[in-house]
């Protein structure tokens, strides 16, 4: 984990494709070996995390203290054998949470002292950046921080052999100045196609991590599982055959498999109108978490995605100023798949962070900003009223602007699923043992697609409404609703997202 820098064209430019490196390779240890035991064997090169740190200077020491300050630091201290391969840097806005990688060369040729620095930035006489310049056939991977003009002794980092490396990008941006950028960073290629952690460990990190999804207390459209939602109605459709549905089986087994999107079949609810509107609602008794694992980030971490699914997503209101308006079938569609993602450690078995998928993105939170629950480490999550987006926080986040947008309103209630009670592993490629649920190979839509004009939806608002000025500037909301809001349709399932073999958006 480190931290990329650019440099502005007003400046002796520091080329800002240069990329920090991260060792990346495959693990040595089959499934559930080595797991949390704090080292993990790259093949010659056995990495550790570390969490300790010692400040070497903050952005603070000169600006004064506030949120958009960072501070870099020196890991502190490594352990015998280790050598350190970067620092790090992280904004002062939340406590120390982050860790860098130390290496241990065991084979006597992943690890190589560097030939030179370069400095990349200073500041005051106080504060400077070095890039080690490594010998041929390995990279730097990391930054030195120190208080000196003086070059740093080459013993003080080591530089890793190519072979084992990968091409970071840029992340999140940490702090900017006029000359200056430093940002987060995560490696290029993020796949799970790589070793991972056993069941049984995969049960237990369920059991220890999982969330509780809260309800808001005016929610009707609630999560069920797949079975519920076969075996009340639920119906296959084909192009061409359109009134000769066929009644689903309970574990999707009669389901097509493979192939793509392509529209020649969909997932409607019962035609009777009362069983209709009856399994919208879903059926929390019944709930259930399907769970996805896959290994990230060369697997150090294992990503437990956990998917839910809802039979609804009700309608949408937006926000006017003081005055919410309900948009009537703007936002509603059958079929629902929401998810958050744990990124577990495979160094140490600690919850790293969460990932909370909303709308058509979503947000990774640290685990300093979770709601804990219960004194355990098991935290809330909630799902938005009627579109069931998941935030880590109860209470309003408005899509749109301060003055018009559509709500997304989220509260704790009585009403809550507990994933760890009911759950299922419903793929894991790297173990051999564990077999998809029939249902996770079905590429078609989970609902059917019934477009309608959203303008016409928001004449029917206009037309219904008796303020002037409020029903002028309604209109305003054709601008800011997102298209998947503009008709009823249904989603794909889990494995048809972009983020099911790679990381998340």
């Amino acid at each position: 984990m480190g931290n990329l820098w650019s440099r502005s064209e007003e400046t002796q430019a520091f080329p800002i494709d240069t990329k920090f490196k991260l060792p990346s390779p495959l693990p040595s240890w089959p499934p559930g070996e080595g797991f949390a035991s704090g080292i993990i064997d790259l093949g010659g090169l056995e990495v550790c995390q570390i969490t300790s740190f010692n400040k070497i200077w903050s952005t603070s020491d000169q600006d004064g203290s506030d949120d958009t300050n960072v501070t870099f630091f020196e890991p502190s201290p490594i352990p015998d054998g280790f050598s350190m391969l970067g620092c790090y840097c992280q904004s002062n806005d939340s406590p120390l949470f982050g860790w860098v990688l130390a290496g241990k060369d065991v084979s006597g040729q992943t690890l190589a002292e560097p030939v030179d620095y370069t400095l990349v930035w200073s500041r005051n006489n106080s504060f400077y950046v070095w890039l080690p310049t490594p010998p041929e056939g390995y990279k730097s991977v990391g930054y030195i921080i120190t208080n000196l003009p003086e070059k740093p002794s080459p013993d003080r980092i080591r530089c890793v052999r190519v072979d084992l490396t990968d091409e970071l990008e840029a992340d999140a941006l940490l702090w900017s100045s006029n000359d200056v950028n430093v940002y987060g960073s995560r490696p290029k290629v993020r796949g799970r196609e790589a070793q991972g952690v056993c069941v049984d460990q995969i049960d237990a990190l369920i059991q220890e991590y999982s969330p509780r999804f809260y309800f808001h207390p005016k929610e009707a459209y609630f999560l069920a599982s797949t079975k519920w939602y076969f075996e009340n109605g639920v119906q296959l459709y084909h192009t061409g055959d359109e009134s000769n549905p066929i009644p689903v089986e309970p574990t999707g087994s009669n389901l097509p498999q493979g192939g793509s999107n392509d529209g020649t079949y969909w997932l409607d609810l019962p035609v009777d109108e009362t069983e209709r509107e009856r399994v919208k609602k879903g059926d929390l008794k019944s709930g259930e978490a399907y769970v996805h694992v896959k290994p990230m980030l060369g697997a150090t971490f294992t990503d437990l995605a956990i998917w839910v699914f809802y039979p609804f997503n009700g309608p949408s209101t937006a926000k006017l100023g003081l005055v919410d308006i309900p948009l009537g079938r703007i936002g509603e569609h059958i079929g629902d798949w929401e998810h958050v993602t744990l990124r577990v450690s495979n160094f140490n078995g600690l919850l790293y962070r969460v990932y909370f998928a909303q709308h058509s993105g979503g947000v990774w939170v640290d685990t300093t900003s979770l709601e804990f629950l219960d004194a355990s480490n098991n935290f809330a999550a909630y799902p938005s009223l009627n579109g069931h987006a998941t935030y880590p926080v109860p209470g309003l986040v408005l899509q749109g602007n301060d003055v018009v947008g559509i709500r997304n309103d989220t509260a704790k209630s009585t009403n809550f699923f507990n994933v760890k009670g009911r759950y299922s592993i419903m793929a894991a490629e790297y173990i051999n043992d564990v077999t998809e649920l029939p249902w996770v190979n079905f590429s078609r839509k989970w609902g059917p697609k019934i477009t309608y004009e959203t303008g016409t939806e928001i004449e029917k608002l206009q037309n219904s409404l008796t303020t002037g000025s409020i029903g002028s500037s309604i209109s305003s909301l054709l601008s800011l609703i997102p298209r998947e809001f503009s008709s009823e349709d249904g989603p794909t399932g889990p494995k048809m997202k972009v983020d099911w073999d790679g990381d998340e958006r």
